[in-house]
């Protein structure tokens, strides 16, 4: 692994500013990656989840995978320009531009639960902006890791992308590297260990954590249509989505008619749940556990626990059918779910929903669904998260305009589209003075011309 950083780092030095016929080959060449490994790479998660359908991988990671790297190709060679930007009145007739640069060798920690995505996307916006990058895969999804580091020596060169493979030690190892950024997606207490290697070299981080991300559901949202979306958004992946809904706040009165039309929902698009093959198992025993733990713990606590479907839970096949909860307590009440357990939460009026949301740390995503442009505004003004789907779930992180990222505990740092080649570039401002200028005036000795001066200077 330093072999491999060392040599990254003089491919870095020896090619500063990579022209974008060079940066546009790279892009290429990762999609033809993708694409011509799309199948073992879904055969592969296939493995690590025990079931995980092809067509929830093509739909969730490796199209807005391609997508991504398609949109860089069509726009990456205009976010390189030099950006003019204004100067100060008293500093003209001289100019000023900010000038992108490579900022070199990017370390990119991949978790279990979308390693297609969040390799490819941050992937995507290091070699957009010019850098060569070191990635390291999730221990939990072996079967992946190893398909894609094969792969990947079959597509690159060791001195621009190289692959990580191993567990919690080697990733300590791999965080401490003096890496030029560093972004790291996983959970909030991982993220705060990331943080603390990557400060020991002054490395920049873009985290991408977690937490309770909430749906709120007005007293003016069509029901029906709020739980059709949520659920979708809820069991994509089988929950195990660091942007899933995590808790529904609804009116009170509207549980009973909620959990109908949740059973119905999953009834329609999951029948015969045990043997349906679109549904995607835990990833491994300690997730499984860790789930029917916190729901043995909640129902000791006093809530109410309301299955979606007759299958039964199974610790062999790391089945966790889909679940409600009232009446939340212990972990499920507190701790991010990562899984199909959605707790209900009612309230009374509008703002005692918010202020729930707004007394717990700040969260990824934020759903709210109402028809009302009054009711949206109050709580877009008031909740404060990571990104927002506005009547719909999950749908904000596959726009590429829109920077994806989170705030306060949920992440700091943000990437996607321009925002990620942003991030991952030193904006360098540079100042142009002119041949003709003023700048003389004002040196030593401090006399009249100098107190004339600085009294229009100082003038607001």
């Amino acid at each position: 692994m330093h072999e491999n950083f060392a040599a990254l780092q003089s491919a870095a030095h020896a090619d500063a500013i990579p022209d974008w016929p060079a940066r546009a080959e790279r892009l290429r060449l990762l999609a033809r990656m993708l694409r011509s490994n799309r199948h073992r790479f879904a055969a592969a998660l296939n493995r690590d989840f025990g079931q995980r359908p092809q067509a929830e991988t093509d739909l969730a990671e490796v199209f807005p995978a391609l997508d991504g790297i398609r949109h860089a190709l069509r726009h990456g060679k205009g976010w390189m320009r030099r950006r003019p930007v204004g100067t100060g009145l008293w500093f003209r007739p001289a100019r000023a531009h900010i000038q992108p640069r490579p900022l070199g060798v990017v370390g990119i920690v991949v978790p279990w639960n979308y390693p297609i995505f969040l390799s490819f996307g941050p992937l995507t916006a290091a070699f957009a902006a010019g850098n060569r990058a070191m990635i390291k895969l999730s221990e939990h999804a072996p079967a992946f890791a190893e398909t894609f580091a094969e792969a990947a020596a079959r597509h690159f060169s060791p001195d621009l992308l190289s692959v990580v493979t191993g567990g919690p030690e080697l990733a300590e190892e791999f965080t401490a590297l003096p890496f030029d950024h560093l972004l790291f997606t996983g959970s909030t207490a991982i993220g705060r260990k990331v943080m603390q290697a990557a400060s020991r070299n002054l490395t920049p981080v873009t985290l991408e954590l977690g937490g309770k991300s909430p749906a709120l559901i007005a007293p003016d949202a069509p029901l029906e249509q709020a739980v059709d979306r949520i659920m979708t958004g809820k069991l994509l992946n089988a929950g195990q989505t660091c942007i899933a809904p995590d808790y529904v706040l609804l009116p009170r009165g509207q549980s009973d008619r909620f959990i109908a039309l949740a059973r119905d929902w999953v009834g329609r698009h999951y029948p015969k749940l045990a043997a349906n093959p679109d549904y995607c198992r835990i990833i491994n025993d300690a997730q499984f556990a860790r789930l029917a733990d916190w729901l043995e713990a909640a129902r000791a606590g006093g809530a109410v626990l309301h299955p979606l479907s007759e299958a039964p839970p199974d610790a062999s096949a790391r089945l966790m059918p889909p679940m409600i909860v009232t009446d939340p307590q212990g972990p499920l009440a507190e701790q991010e779910i990562f899984g199909p357990i959605l707790p209900l939460i009612p309230y009374g009026k509008l703002r005692e929903a918010a202020d729930h949301i707004l007394a717990r740390p700040r969260p990824l995503a934020f759903y709210p669904f109402s028809r009302d442009e009054e009711t949206l505004r109050l709580l877009l003004a008031t909740v404060a998260a990571g990104g927002v789907s506005v009547n719909d779930t999950l749908l904000h992180i596959a726009q590429h305009d829109l920077p994806f990222g989170g705030v306060g505990d949920s992440g700091m740092g943000a990437y996607h589209g321009q925002a990620g080649f942003d991030r991952m570039s030193h904006l360098m401002p540079v100042f142009r003075q002119a041949e003709w200028n003023g700048a003389g005036l004002l040196a030593p000795p401090y006399g009249a011309r100098f107190r004339m001066l600085i009294r229009a200077m100082l003038r607001l």
